[in-house]
């Protein structure tokens, strides 16, 4: 489907490996949590301006919260303005599992020298799908030819030489680069003018907020007590993990994989029907919680036929231990 992130595209179904229901004595759903939790386990979508860099931007983002650590999604260039989403405190970690998530652009490309429109739109189109691509001298990267997808680049307008453009790609891929081939191929040459980030995986600018609209929350959570302007820019940092496969595991499981044990059969009570061996998954609590992002080890219909295995192995546990009591426990009180 043109101009759709791939993820955007798949209606995930859903297999029910065992009923169980969640005892509401345990965990909150992630929109209801307290305020300071909430805070503790937020996410931020900055309308990042022109002018700073990324790492500068999250140091705000700090500041103005008054925390001790905030990781951001990626890094866009002191230029390049848009979605630069920011986890705070407790959240920090939950940004690796947007790095590969699926990035859309809009911006302006100069062409150097007059084309036919013909032959413009189909060179742009020529770049869609699997692409090589070499980074810039100045990168973050080591310097090596590389496999990029180009999920859709559309042409908005066309001015004279400069040509407004929508484009999604995969994460990693440099788009001042691309546009420079896109010069090449035309055989006029070309380069970037203006670039704008509006979408990192499920974050879209119907989310992004500004670090002064953020300022203006925090000053009125602190001084009137009124914490609903904060609570609608800070998303929950389950917000960051919709595009992944998910499997969700039943109240007796959460606690032992907040200890740091990977993911049995057993404790699996509903999972999504697409997942892939090998795949980076969420597992989530039956209330939508994020538990832990792990590597599936067995794709939806092993795990479906199995009852017994290893499906998952842990790969970052962002769950507190003793949110969820242990098994015992639970059994003791809840049956």
């Amino acid at each position: 489907m043109s101009g759709t992130l791939p993820f955007e595209n798949l209606n995930r179904g859903i297999l029910v490996k065992r009923d169980s229901d969640t005892s509401p004595k345990f965990g909150h759903d992630p929109y209801t949590r307290p305020i300071e939790l909430h805070l503790e386990y937020g996410i931020v979508n900055i309308d990042k301006p022109r002018g700073p860099t990324s790492h500068q931007v999250s140091a705000y983002v700090q500041q103005i919260m008054g925390i001790s650590k905030a990781g951001h999604s990626g890094t866009l260039d002191p230029n390049v303005t848009g979605s630069l989403v920011v986890a705070m405190s407790k959240a920090t970690k939950v940004v690796q599992g947007l790095l590969k998530a699926g990035k859309e652009y809009v911006g302006i490309m100069h062409v150097h020298k007059d084309v036919d429109e013909k032959l413009l739109r189909a060179a742009c189109e020529s770049f869609v799908g699997d692409i090589r691509q070499l980074p810039p001298i100045k990168s973050a990267v080591k310097r090596q030819e590389r496999t990029r997808t180009i999920y859709y680049f559309e042409i908005m307008e066309i001015d004279r030489r400069e040509v407004l453009f929508r484009t999604g790609t995969e994460a990693g891929t440099y788009i001042r680069k691309l546009l420079h081939d896109i010069g090449q191929k035309l055989r006029t040459g070309a380069h970037m003018i203006e670039l704008r980030r509006t979408k990192v995986g499920p974050f879209d600018e119907s989310t992004m907020v500004t670090l002064q609209e953020l300022s203006d929350a925090v000053w009125r959570y602190k001084n009137k007590g009124d914490e609903n302007m904060l609570r609608k820019m800070v998303q929950p940092m389950e917000k960051a993990v919709e595009h992944l496969p998910k499997i969700w595991i039943m109240d007796t499981t959460v606690d032992s994989l907040c200890h740091g044990a990977q993911l049995k059969i057993p404790g699996i009570a509903k999972l999504n029907a697409d997942i892939e061996k090998g795949q980076l998954i969420a597992i989530m609590t039956l209330k939508n919680e994020l538990v832990a992002i792990a590597m599936a080890l067995m794709d939806s219909r092993e795990i479906k036929k199995n009852d017994r295995g290893i499906a998952a192995k842990t790969e970052r546990v962002f769950m507190e231990p003793g949110v969820y009591p242990k098994m015992e426990k639970i059994q003791l009180n809840d049956v």
